[in-house]
């Protein structure tokens, strides 16, 4: 495989085009510009074969998605923060029709106040949409990704919309050597589209997206939350595939590390992984037993592995780059719920807002709230706002 030096927008557009997209929606927004730019470049360098369209807004790109797939064929589109708000209407309707749709979603902090940089609250709040998330460390993952992502979707035991999630400028804009997919290679790893349900064909007529009564919706609301609690399956088969045909094995629903005889554990998502990964070894070096559980799938999301963890362990906390308001951040929220009924003490640390830094002193404070609450068993405080003026950690 050719080795490239590329950005994690290249690498999420790579993808595409090694997985063979037949129908690409683009609308530009900062920072996932670039995706759609890579990939008009492709189409336009041959080196790609699909239906590129240049629509009017990220609700016409999703709505277009929607279309295509539901003719059956492979569609892929991309997006950041208030281009996915203003998508909103169209992911549950991409869901509901089970259209294996695939977007990258270059995460970044929504307005007010206007600012461009990383943060995931533009994702949390599509958490139940419907659709797959994944998060990526660095820019191999988002180039693998969006082809395991392809593959995940279209499998029968799935037909879900999935959405591949990097984050703003460290990896969109950020350079990093990737080792790009042959044709052949993920040709062999992904074959060619067969939709996994009917699709609209006038010689054999269905019906998608119709009007329908009270007496039939709460069963498919019912068939979507099954196929999404049995998803993690199809996560791990593909991963091992993935895995045994490339070299790279990337966890499936969650990469743990350090974690067998660990006292505490930090769960982080996204590129903030890396820096913690730093620290864990930094830690481990000084005779301290932490570990760090790299949460990659957030739907669906892992609540017997994250239980089994949380059962053995003194104390466990969570990294967020978003908040609920009032309440703490997501993926805190949704440990509590996994832990529900377990004494184990846990900590919400949110930081890393509209692109702040999370350095290595950042992380270092997370382990030793940790360390000292897995000590005394008690809690100082259940919520850290991390490097925020004026707020106390």
């Amino acid at each position: 495989m050719p080795k490239k030096v590329v950005t994690g927008n290249y690498a999420a557009a790579y993808g595409a085009m090694r997985a063979r997209a037949a129908f690409v929606a683009a609308y530009p927004i900062t920072p996932q510009t670039f995706i759609v730019e890579h990939l008009s470049e492709f189409v336009n360098n041959g080196e790609m074969e699909c239906e590129y369209v240049e629509v009017e807004s990220e609700h016409s790109a999703l709505s277009a998605c929607v279309s295509a797939s539901a003719t059956g064929v492979r569609a892929f589109t991309a997006t950041s923060s208030q281009g996915l708000a203003l998508m909103h209407e169209i992911l549950p309707t991409a869901s509901g029709m089970r259209l294996p749709v695939v977007m990258a979603v270059v995460n970044r902090a929504i307005a007010a106040p206007i600012n461009i940089w990383v943060e995931h609250n533009d994702i949390m709040p599509e958490r139940d949409s419907g659709w797959l998330q994944v998060f990526c460390d660095n820019n191999q993952e988002v180039q693998d990704m969006v082809l395991q992502a392809f593959k995940i979707a279209e499998d029968k035991r799935v037909a879900l919309p999935m959405v591949v999630n990097l984050d703003a400028f460290i990896l969109s804009h950020t350079v990093e050597p990737v080792d790009l997919m042959e044709p052949s290679e993920a040709d062999k790893f992904l074959p060619k589209f067969q939709p996994p349900g009917p699709f609209l064909d006038p010689d054999n007529p269905v019906a998608y997206g119709t009007l329908v009564s009270p007496d039939y919706v709460q069963e498919s609301r019912w068939q979507m939350d099954k196929v999404m609690r049995d998803a993690p399956k199809v996560v791990e088969e593909v991963n091992a595939a993935f895995a045994k045909q490339f070299g790279r094995n990337w966890g499936g629903m969650i990469d743990p590390y350090m974690v067998d005889d660990a006292d505490v554990v930090l769960v982080t998502l996204g590129s903030v992984s890396s820096t913690a990964h730093e620290v864990v070894d930094d830690y481990r070096s000084k005779g301290k037993k932490v570990g760090l559980v790299k949460l990659r799938y957030w739907r669906p999301y892992p609540t017997e592995q994250m239980r089994e963890i949380g059962q053995k362990v003194k104390a466990i906390g969570t990294f967020d780059r978003a908040v609920s308001y009032g309440v703490g951040g997501p993926s805190y929220i949704e440990l509590r719920n996994a832990l529900y009924g377990l004494s184990t003490p846990t900590i919400d640390f949110i930081g890393g807002l509209g692109g702040r830094d999370v350095s290595l002193a950042d992380i270092g404070l997370m382990f030793d709230r940790l360390l000292e609450t897995a000590k005394t068993g008690k809690v100082k405080r259940d919520m850290v706002w991390t490097s925020t003026r004026g707020v106390e950690p």
